[in-house]
């Protein structure tokens, strides 16, 4: 069972101190709670070992994908292919960061995969500094977290630069209008990148000017700026369907150097729920996986995902004679479908159910939780931790 403990001092003016008062006054804050999750050593160990593991095992799964030309049971378009492969393939693309979604890791119950948000994975400001600042406010030390989300950033930021010193690292960091989570996102990773040694600005998607033969630019006060690196809060698969003309503009400028773009196009692979199916037929003995076809699970409980689906929507829940037992509705019913075996989340004594959230940038480098039912969706409280 999830152990709580009560931290009833806000961190709102631990944000303000360390210079994040920008998150104050977004949605970030009200869904933060006032209590961590307690884990011991061992626990949130386990979650990083975890998260290490299994992102090996994804390489090699995207490997396979490719070697095997299973594009289009990933639901890949087409028209993404091209710079695909040609990012994987050339060892500069480096995956900025992601978040693995898991289940299990307390009372003994092994970590299981539930999926990795490879593409354009959020949370980030409330792991890296909302449950920081939460400590401090309460006058416990940064040392009882699992929390170098941060520092892994710059680290990346600085191996990227490192890797692509051909290009100025200037960046330009996008999301879409209206999201003040994504900008709070985008914030933070704005400021590891400064940090970096990065030249960054920001520019939202409507903004951003793409030219094939010169690079990506933003109009601002009369002026055309360039830039060598562009990292975007929107899903490839919508550039893809939506944006076939941006496709082949970024695959032309991509393979001519005249951009690096964070994530990297083959995070697209990591992103498909089909490579939960991939990774069940590469590795069926591990413990870190649960069963994952393409047809309701015979004699199990299981639970249907689209392939490119977000935050629960759209998700199925199916006992063992496949009726159907709870569902969320949304936006992307006309996409294929895999199912999973279905897990339970671990519960608090109130029966709240605890999916954790290990971040990824070049290791394993921080954990959260977001609290709801047995879908985790976008009404899911973030619930912090610390280790005693």
């Amino acid at each position: 069972m999830i152990s709580l403990k009560s931290l009833p001092q806000s961190p709102d003016a631990q944000l303000r101190q360390i210079g994040w008062d920008w998150m104050l006054g977004t949605d970030t804050l009200p869904y933060l709670t006032n209590e961590v999750v307690q884990l011991n050593v061992q626990q949130a160990m386990g979650y990083a070992e975890a998260a290490n593991r299994l992102f090996e095992m994804l390489v090699e799964a995207g490997q396979h994908v490719i070697d095997q030309d299973r594009f289009a049971e990933l639901g890949i378009p087409a028209n993404l292919i091209d710079i695909i492969r040609h990012s994987w393939d050339d060892d500069r693309n480096i995956l900025l960061y992601g978040r693995f979604d898991l289940a299990g890791g307390i009372d003994d119950a092994p970590v299981k995969l539930i999926e990795f948000n490879a593409d354009t994975a959020t949370c980030l400001p409330e792991t890296a500094v909302v449950q920081y600042a939460h400590l401090k406010a309460n006058g416990l030390d940064e040392s009882q977290q699992v929390n170098a989300v941060f520092e892994a950033l710059v680290a990346q930021f600085e191996e990227i630069k490192a890797q692509n010193d051909d290009l100025t690292p200037t960046i330009l960091l996008s999301a879409m209008r209206d999201s003040p989570e994504d900008d709070a996102n985008v914030a933070l990773l704005g400021e590891a990148a400064r940090e970096a040694g990065f030249e960054v600005a920001f520019a939202y998607i409507d903004e951003v000017e793409f030219s094939a033969t010169e690079g990506i630019y933003r109009f601002e006060d009369g002026t055309f700026t360039r830039f060598d690196f562009w990292f975007k809060l929107i899903p490839w698969e919508y550039i893809g369907h939506d944006e076939p003309e941006l496709a082949t503009i970024l695959t032309q400028l991509v393979k001519e150097r005249k951009v690096v773009i964070l994530n990297p196009a083959y995070a697209l692979l990591f992103q498909s729920k089909y490579m939960l199916k991939v990774l069940w037929e590469l590795f069926p003995e591990s413990p870190l996986l649960l069963e994952t076809t393409t047809e309701p699970l015979l004699g199990k409980a299981s639970v249907e995902k689209v392939l490119f689906g977000r935050e629960g929507a759209n998700v199925r829940i199916l006992d063992a004679t496949g009726q159907v037992t709870q569902s969320v509705d949304g936006d992307y019913g006309d996409q294929d479908t895999i199912y999973q075996q279905y897990v339970d989340f671990p519960q608090d004594a109130a029966g709240n159910q605890y999916q954790a959230g290990v971040f990824f940038a070049g290791e394993a480098c921080g954990l959260g939780f977001r609290r709801g039912g047995a879908v985790i969706d976008n009404t899911a409280q973030f619930v912090g931790h610390i280790v005693e």
